[in-house]
């Protein structure tokens, strides 16, 4: 039976676990599903938990010699390879770590398969989203690249043409490393200036291999760029990229580290902005691909006041059943957040802004560092898409 919206949810993906010290602490999964489950929109949707993907399905990106590294460091990780970015101050490793990556990996697959075939139009799967993960090496938090493998394994599955939007503070750089040469897929992202912040790509002049010219999009916005600026920079170049690429699926990465409490960088959104931009993407997967649309998480280390509350709200964008942004959180869960963290919850699911911004045909500021991201962007990729810049 076909349904609306479905949540990927297993318990044991809070085991991507780094350590104590590490700032990806898995009680944001935790946290966000049992907001999730506060507010009862687990009855909105179906709540599915996947097998962890398998050798043929990890190999459509990753390759053999850097899976069985992963494997060996699973097992053994003081013999973690870090020529492989495995054991290394980013991405330890620890007891598990193929075992909770492949599951990880595995609720972005199916989400993706369920979505291809007809068995739901929305999918989330707010633990995936580890955008960084290289063919053959670890990076950035990341050990499987779950959004690549979605996507990998949707045009196995016979899709023409999939877009990618990520919303992450660092750009998407293993999705976008995965699709360089492959016109079918095209990537996108926004992301805080490369200069400023790891993984130091993402530059507007990066537009994809010679055979997929135009295929890698990319908005490299200056530190300390906040709502307004920021949704006019996604709405000036993406909307108008997946009308002209039509695509077939939509998948969407919402990571959390664009908010002003982030501890990692130097974007300065609101959980105002970020719930805006996922309710963009859900209109632009009716708008351009069906509504086939699945949504992942991403990085985000506000672990208590950010995370939760934006990817609660991205949730419940899918289930299409919003969460007004001045509605109180649920007293159960912040005694839950108390009992677990020992610290207090945020008490509504806003910041209290209203963000208001231009479109781009309102006008450009040739003075204004962001409008100079976004012309730069739409001069180097506009074009191959028969758009003018």
């Amino acid at each position: 039976m076909s349904v609306e919206a479905r949540l990927m949810w297993d318990e044991g993906v809070a085991q991507y676990n780094f350590g104590p010290t590490h700032p990806m602490d898995p009680i944001r999964l935790t946290l966000t599903m049992r907001l999730v489950e506060a507010f009862g929109l687990d009855k909105h949707l179906d709540v599915v938990a996947a097998r962890p993907a398998g050798e043929s399905t990890l190999g459509l990106v990753h390759h053999t010699d850097y899976l069985d590294a992963v494997r060996h460091a699973s097992r053994n990780p003081a013999e973690a390879d870090e020529r492989r970015g495995i054991g290394t101050e980013d991405t330890p490793a620890f007891k598990g770590m193929h075992e909770v990556s492949a599951l990880i990996a595995g609720q972005s697959v199916r989400a993706a398969e369920d979505i291809w075939r007809g068995d739901t139009r929305h999918a989330v799967n707010f633990a995936g989203g580890l955008h960084h993960a290289m063919p053959g090496s670890a990076s950035g938090f990341c050990v499987y690249n779950d959004a690549a493998l979605a996507i990998a394994r949707l045009l196995e599955l016979g899709v023409e043409r999939v877009a990618y939007v990520d919303t992450d503070v660092h750009h998407g750089d293993g999705v976008q490393t995965a699709f360089w040469d492959d016109p079918r897929v095209l990537t996108i992202s926004l992301h805080e200036h490369p200069r400023m912040l790891f993984p130091g790509t993402g530059r507007p002049e990066e537009t994809g291999g010679r055979a997929a010219e135009g295929s890698a999009v990319n908005v490299a916005l200056p530190a300390g760029t906040s709502d307004n600026a920021w949704l006019r920079a996604l709405h000036s170049v993406v909307p108008e990229l997946l009308a002209a690429f039509s695509p077939q699926v939509l998948v969407t990465q919402h990571g959390a580290d664009t908010h002003f409490e982030d501890p990692l960088a130097h974007l300065t959104l609101s959980l105002d902005a970020q719930r805006l931009a996922a309710e963009a993407c859900h209109t632009w997967a009716h708008d351009y691909a069906e509504g086939r649309w699945l949504s992942l998480g991403g990085g985000g280390y506000a672990v208590v006041e950010v995370v939760p509350r934006i990817w609660t709200h991205l949730v419940a964008i899918a289930a299409h059943t919003p969460i007004a942004p001045e509605t109180p959180v649920p007293d159960e869960w912040r005694r839950t957040v108390y009992a677990l963290t020992r610290q207090l919850a945020p008490q509504r699911m806003t910041d209290g802004r209203r963000p208001r911004w231009r479109g781009w045909h309102d006008g450009y500021d040739p003075s204004d560092a962001v409008d100079q991201a976004i012309l730069a962007t739409r001069r180097a990729a506009f074009p191959s898409h028969g758009l003018l810049a």
